[in-house]
């Protein structure tokens, strides 16, 4: 067991510092710097009245752009900015689903190189994604409250910049680079954690066992035998983890191209144990609307699995 809490602990800092930190540093640069020169706040006022049907607030097209060109992990900038902006507690859940039904950068650009339709697949991503946060937003989240506390104004605008001198460049990225570092170091317990149930389950064999749970639901689905390992792979440690089980047996020729576009709706997305408590780390407001955000996200990827079963 002491075996096992290590080797979760050593992977979980090493994500949280040599994958989540560099990430969250560029992409809170940039989005700092883009607010500081008022470029954010811009778009978001051409974006709001379109979004805004949809439950998503103006700062959700900029979580889901992050996902689907930089990683799974860069939304977290922007969903922690909404938890602490005031942004309501529904338009939060909406945002939620629409990150965890959306397909992201790291897996996507890797595996074009070895035969993924990387512009059909984010076609396709972006329409559930989209669609998943309306669902939500007006079915499962609709008991929320779309007031914010007292203590907080809600804004459509970006939050202001805490920074006095937004000419400094350096001011601007020394502030982001803090935010982003206590964001790394928040995540590294629900990391730890979700890594160490990872540990354990292999330990005991429940791999195997899942595999022979997976064999029907494989069989409807019109996915081969070898499929089991991704899948297991992908929903118990995450995209990347899939992504190296997935990868080996493209080489290998033993699973096609074709089976992988095929599954990528299924696969390609940070639904899964590590993605989903990453997200959690965001903040209190964001952790508290993870239900409804499942649920919204789940009808977000049965329509990904079912346009890409029907295309290939």
């Amino acid at each position: 067991m002491i075996e096992l809490i290590l080797a979760a602990g050593k992977a979980g800092v090493e994500l949280a510092l040599f994958v989540l930190l560099p990430v969250m540093i560029v992409m809170l640069v940039i989005m700092r710097l883009l607010e500081a020169r008022n470029i954010l706040s811009l778009l978001v006022h051409y974006l709001s009245p379109v979004l805004r049907p949809l439950g998503i607030p103006g700062l959700g097209i900029f979580a889901l752009l992050q996902i689907m060109l930089v990683s799974f992990a860069a939304p977290v900038a922007t969903l922690s900015m909404m938890n602490k902006n005031g942004t309501s507690q529904r338009h939060i859940a909406a945002t939620l689903a629409l990150v965890l039904s959306a397909a992201q950068a790291n897996v996507v650009f890797p595996m074009s190189a070895m035969g993924l339709d990387a512009g059909f697949t984010f076609i396709v991503a972006l329409l559930a994604a989209l669609f998943a946060a309306a669902v939500t937003y007006h079915i499962f989240a609709r008991h929320l409250p779309e007031e914010v506390e007292p203590q907080t104004v809600e804004t459509d605008e970006p939050p202001h910049n805490e920074i006095k001198d937004v000419s400094s460049t350096l001011t601007v990225i020394n502030s982001a680079g803090r935010e982003a570092f206590e964001l790394a170091i928040n995540a590294i317990p629900m990391l730890v954690l979700a890594l160490l149930l990872v540990n354990i389950l292999q330990e005991v064999g429940a791999m195997e066992l899942l595999g022979l749970l997976l064999s029907p639901l494989l069989w409807l689905l019109g996915y081969p035998d070898i499929a089991v390992l991704p899948i297991v792979s992908k929903y118990i440690a995450g995209g990347t983890a899939m992504m190296g089980v997935s990868a080996e047996y493209l080489q290998q020729d033993l699973l096609t191209t074709d089976t992988f576009n095929r599954m990528a709706g299924f696969l390609i997305q940070p639904f899964d144990i590590v993605g989903i408590a990453l997200l959690a780390t965001a903040g209190t407001r964001v952790a508290a609307v993870m239900r409804p955000a499942i649920y919204g996200a789940l009808v977000g990827i049965m329509a990904r699995v079912l346009i890409h079963g029907l295309w290939y």
